[in-house]
């Protein structure tokens, strides 16, 4: 199976334009074979806290129309996608949450960050369970930026026969995560592990993208390079 992890620059509270960067993605990885596409922390409105909190129609449900594009590019292409948003929650705080859309479009399962970090903690609650799907018969966990300095995130993924670890991030340049997280929690669990990064500048710093695949022994098997838009493809051999 070939996945994706996907980098562009969000525009700062602009829905529409960041969920047509993300359909466009979809459309390209899906041409080089893809079957899955991850993109990074907050990908919908870009991460950008202080505009979420001050309007909250910057916060959507997983059936919001505003992610149709998305939705559309998943079902014509037969391509699944997570797509990281801030989400809605029946009558409490937002969440940062990753959405798994499946080859139709409809939703595999919503994970919402276990560790909010920072300035986070003011505005999102935080998730109360892991998050799982299972695709063309393969079962993949889902993991969010700061949620990855737990090591025991990528044991519970191993211990429920997950084969990938599917990460949405927002990392700025110098993060040591591309050295000491990720591919760690490849190696040390035998899961293939995607990280998805944006590329310029947002509340979270200066983001150089980065996007990669790390195979089960921790080996880089691609990568969307530094500071431009882009996709990481491989092939995930199960």
């Amino acid at each position: 199976m070939k996945t994706a992890a996907g980098q562009f620059t969000p525009v700062p509270g602009d829905i529409e334009a960041n969920v047509s960067s993300m359909s466009a993605r979809i459309r390209a990885a899906s041409a080089q074979g893809a079957r899955l596409v991850v993109f990074p922390e907050l990908a919908v409105t870009g991460y950008e806290l202080k505009l979420i909190a001050d309007d909250p129609e910057l916060c959507v449900a997983p059936d919001d129309p505003r992610l149709q594009p998305v939705r559309d590019a998943c079902r014509a292409t037969s391509t699944a996608a997570v797509v990281n948003c801030a989400a809605r929650t029946p009558g409490g705080r937002p969440t940062i949450a990753s959405l798994a859309l499946g080859p139709n479009g409809d939703l595999l399962a919503r994970y919402d960050k276990l560790h909010p970090y920072g300035d986070e903690l003011d505005l999102f609650e935080a998730g109360t369970q892991d998050g799982r799907f299972t695709l063309d018969g393969v079962r993949f966990a889902m993991t969010i930026c700061y949620d990855n300095r737990f090591p025991e995130l990528a044991e519970r993924a191993r211990a429920d026969n997950c084969r990938a670890y599917v990460a949405s991030s927002a990392l700025e340049v110098g993060n040591d995560s591309f050295e000491s997280v990720y591919p760690v929690r490849a190696r040390d669990n035998g899961l293939y592990v995607l990280l998805a990064n944006p590329v310029g500048g947002s509340e979270a710093g200066e983001c150089g993208g980065g996007s990669a695949i790390w195979g089960p022994d921790g080996s880089l098997l691609a990568t969307a390079g530094a500071e431009t838009p882009g996709l990481a493809v491989a092939e995930l051999r199960l």
